[in-house]
């Protein structure tokens, strides 16, 4: 029998950082930065969605 694939888990929830003292050039940084990590996820979610229906495609019209 296979192991399943050993790789580090990520807690799924987010701790946001104290934010409350930071300027506005700070909160401005962290804005971008939080952007550009929303833009990284939804990237990996639109290409894992893509595979699965690659798949689903796949197994599909080998059915036929």
């Amino acid at each position: 029998m296979f192991e399943e694939e050993e790789r580090p888990r990520r807690a799924t929830r987010f701790t946001p950082p104290v934010i409350e003292n930071w300027g506005v050039e700070e909160l401005r940084a962290y804005i971008e930065a939080l952007r550009a990590e929303i833009s990284r996820a939804e990237a990996a979610i639109a290409a894992r969605e893509a595979q699965r229906k690659a798949a689903d495609a796949f197994f599909r019209s080998r059915e036929d």
